[in-house]
């Protein structure tokens, strides 16, 4: 189930707050312009889906975004929890950076934890099976994949580079709970 908690930034033991209702999280996501959406697939997928036939199945969503974005790019990242570089991947990703475009990743399968630290507040997101989010550029955030990521996530991009962070060097990340699974 996806899962919205919004903590003061000073504060990372109670959330002010925990939305589980999807509308209401993108309602409330929308305001800080971050997009979050629930896709469905157009045809049935099997887990071991390659990117050609992954993208297939949400090409109408994924045109639709490359359009309204300008995205020059797509692809599927997958990662399971025997990688041998997982532990290694979660730490680059749990450091607080921006982007000079849009983040944006749809969960195939999976899940992931984003943390978007939005003035004083560190919004937490659980993002799982169906459940898009696209993180504006410049927004100060971080993503766990848990010790033993499992996920297949489609990401675009409007930068022929793909995925490059702008680290803030802030340690906010460390204070806050991670994803366990």
């Amino acid at each position: 189930m996806s899962e919205l908690k919004i903590y003061s930034e000073t504060n990372s033991e109670q959330p002010e707050a925990n939305y589980v209702n999807h509308d209401l999280i993108a309602t409330i996501l929308a305001e800080k312009g971050v997009r979050f959406e629930r896709w469905q697939a157009s045809q049935p997928l099997s887990t071991q889906a390659q990117q050609d036939e992954v993208i297939s199945a949400y090409k109408a969503d994924i045109e639709r975004l490359m359009q309204e974005n300008g995205f020059q790019s797509v692809d599927v990242i997958s990662l399971s929890a025997d990688h041998p570089d997982k532990a290694m991947l979660r730490q680059k990703f749990l450091n607080e950076h921006t982007h000079s475009e849009y983040e944006v990743r749809f969960f195939v399968d999976g899940q992931g934890l984003f943390y978007l630290h939005l003035g004083d507040k560190v919004y937490t997101v659980l993002c799982e099976k169906g459940d898009l989010i696209s993180v504006p550029a410049g927004t100060t955030h971080w993503f766990d994949m848990g010790p033993n990521p499992n996920f297949k996530a489609i990401r675009l991009f409007t930068n022929p580079e793909g995925w490059v962070a702008n680290f803030t060097n802030n340690d906010i990340a460390n204070r806050f709970p991670r994803l366990e699974n």
